[in-house]
Formats: structure tokens, sequence, C-alpha cells
């Protein structure tokens, strides 16, 4: 089955609207990835918490999302929270409840995850620091 019109509309805002906007705000919290064709790095807003050494967020696309097949790819990445970047090791965790795993996240971000998502996927990210 592919991609609904749903789908394509958000993936085109996401893409071409909010992303190019939100990367350039101080205060927004970017993952960045190494693409897996290019090895350029790519910048993707995202929303989650810090807790403790571990960084956590929810994806709205799951393995759809390019930034996940990055991480799958090279799960070594950078944070930026707060204004600061922080490196770390992603893992994809298919068998988290990401419903029960947002409950512990902001709410704003979980919004638009819960609106949007169509294929919810848990992301932790062990930060070095």
């Amino acid at each position: 089955m592919g991609p609904t019109v749903r789908d394509m509309v958000m993936v085109f805002f996401q893409k071409r609207i909010a992303n190019p906007v939100m990367r350039h705000l101080p205060f927004q919290t970017l993952l960045e990835t190494t693409g897996r064709r290019s090895g350029q790095p790519r910048r993707t807003p995202i929303g989650g918490r810090r807790i403790g050494e571990t960084f956590w967020f929810v994806s709205e696309f799951g393995e759809k999302s390019q930034y996940v097949r990055n991480i799958a790819a090279d799960p070594h990445v950078r944070v930026r929270l707060n204004g600061r970047w922080h490196q770390g090791t992603a893992r994809l965790l298919p068998d988290d409840d990401p419903h029960a795993r947002m409950q512990e996240l902001p709410r704003f971000n979980n919004v638009g995850v819960r609106t949007f998502g169509t294929n919810l996927l848990t992301i932790q990210v062990d930060l070095d620091d």
C-alpha cells in the first residue's frame, strides 16, 4: 500500500515549509543524522525529552521517515538541546509502546505526532556526554 494523500501533504509541508523554518530557531531541538546516500549531515527538527543521559522521541512516520532510514544505516547522531550539540548513538525501538512513551514527553510535540502520525516508532539516543 502506497502513501496516502494525507501522508504526501504532510511530507510536503514538513519538508518544504515547517522544517526549513524550524531548523533556524535557536530553541528548536534538532536531530542530525548522516545521509545514507550522500554522506552529508541532515538536520531534522524534532520534539522529545532528555532523561538523564538519554534523549527520547517518537517518530510519527516510523521507518518511512528519511531520518529513521539514516539512523538504520548509521546510528551515530548529534542532538541539539537548548542550543548545545550532543553526540550520541540512536536506537530504533519497534517493541516499545510509543503511546506510553509519549506520556513522558512534552505534550506540545505529542499533539502533532498523534494527529499526523501513521506509523509511530520510539527512538532512544544514548548521549555520549
